[in-house]
């Protein structure tokens, strides 16, 4: 079948970026060899939309030499790289994306993927899922189950669950320890400054920096800040989040308290509307704002733009709006994911646990096939285990076993 990509001429470069991707990404080589061996996707279509740049792509290319048939598009119109697209197709993968989509492109790429009567979904933020159940439910006859990577994919997913919705089971790959507690707090923390930095250069020491929520993204995030030097404040609706960045040693107040205060404002939210008029109207002239979570909703772009006295192209992947006289507020990357949209993504060593993650949790759909009950499934201990297991043999780090006196002495009630 034929893709749809900007230039397929790009895939040298493309090929030179998966090549250094893989070069630092041990776990999914050595899964990358053990799949050419055993071959647990033989005859498996697989649809992928994840943020197509060259950790991704190495995922797809691990998945195929497990005999997977690739059919792959982006989950973001500003973070597919087209050289890495071309280098997939040359490849001999099938890739439907191309960089700044239009919304009436992006969803054809969907339905060009979800053509292809795929069994395994592997999804980031639910768009091929919700795709699947509302304009193309024929297709879903052919699905074993699925892996959603993001934490907003999964509120979807649980909704859908609730509602009676969900006609497949999920893997809820962000649950994992070895998925959350590195990818979203290190390397949402890393890459987001990442973006922000060679998008504005401008300094982050002693500036106030505004985090919305603080679950382990934003945890992540408020710590690199805090660690660049910057007053870090954050907005929380959850009380125990906020006790939790109180004894963190951060400043904790609304909105609309902050936006009078922050020079950077960082959303984390996976909500609507965090970011609204209101807001708008009260902050610094020169305040700079930015979103972390998945979709470009979390900062009101609609009604920013309606409001705005004028706009201006300032620099690539900033925009300003005027609010007033006197007074600009600057959005980068249009308010989607700052770290695609205008960088490179998560560091390629914190991807490699994501990925492993989800590449066992599809051979685990593959092998349990028959036997799936659930509609919304944990990624099981033991995968998180040895995906935790071989990045410390990788890290040449060794740790301490239990004696079987101590598995004994843990497992009776005596005292």
């Amino acid at each position: 079948m034929t893709s749809e990509i900007r230039d397929i001429t790009l895939a040298p470069s493309g090929e030179h970026k998966i090549d250094w991707v893989k070069k630092n990404c041990p776990l999914l080589r050595s899964l990358e060899e053990e799949f050419s061996r055993t071959r647990p996707f033989a005859g498996i279509r697989i649809a992928l939309s994840i943020h197509l740049e060259a950790k991704t792509a190495y995922l797809c290319k691990v998945l195929a030499a497990g005999g997977a048939d690739m059919y792959v598009t982006g989950s973001n119109p500003l973070s597919t790289q087209d050289d890495v697209a071309a280098a997939l197709v040359a490849a001999g993968l099938t890739v439907y994306a191309w960089y700044d989509s239009t919304p009436e492109e992006y969803e054809h790429h969907i339905g060009q993927v979800l053509s292809h009567d795929c069994n395994i979904i592997i999804d980031d933020g639910g768009d091929l899922v919700n795709a699947l159940h509302t304009k193309y439910p024929e297709k879903i006859k052919h699905v074993i189950g699925g892996c959603e990577e993001t934490t907003t994919g999964i509120i979807r997913l649980i909704a859908m669950a609730n509602k009676g919705e969900l006609q497949f089971p999920m893997v809820l790959v962000n649950n994992a320890d070895c998925k959350h507690l590195f990818d979203n707090r290190y390397g949402t923390g890393q890459s987001v400054f990442d973006g922000i930095n060679r998008t504005t250069n401008l300094i982050v020491a002693g500036k106030y920096v505004v985090v919305a929520g603080y679950g382990w993204c934003g945890k992540g995030v408020a710590m690199r800040a805090k660690g660049l030097g910057a007053k870090v404040i954050v907005t929380e609706i959850d009380p125990i989040k906020a006790i939790e960045a109180v004894m963190d040693g951060f400043e904790v107040m609304p909105m609309n308290e902050a936006a009078r205060i922050g020079d950077f404002f960082i959303t984390v939210t996976g909500c609507n509307h965090v970011i609204d008029e209101e807001d708008f109207k009260v902050m610094k002239n020169g305040a700079i704002l930015c979103n972390a979570g998945h979709f470009d909703v979390e900062i009101d772009m609609k009604r920013l733009r309606e409001i705005a006295l004028d706009t201006i192209d300032q620099r690539k992947n900033i925009v300003g709006y005027k609010i007033s006289e006197g007074q600009w507020i600057y959005v980068l990357a249009e308010g989607r994911l700052v770290n695609l949209a205008a960088g490179d993504g998560h560091p390629a060593e914190i991807m490699d646990m994501s990925f492993a993650i989800q590449a066992l949790s599809a051979k685990y759909l593959v092998e349990h096939k028959d036997s799936l009950k659930e509609k919304l499934i944990n990624v099981p201990r033991e995968v998180d285990l040895e995906v935790a297991r071989r990045k410390l043999s990788f890290l040449g780090i060794k740790i301490d076993m239990l004696t079987d006196e101590q598995v004994a002495y843990l497992n009776s009630s005596a005292v």
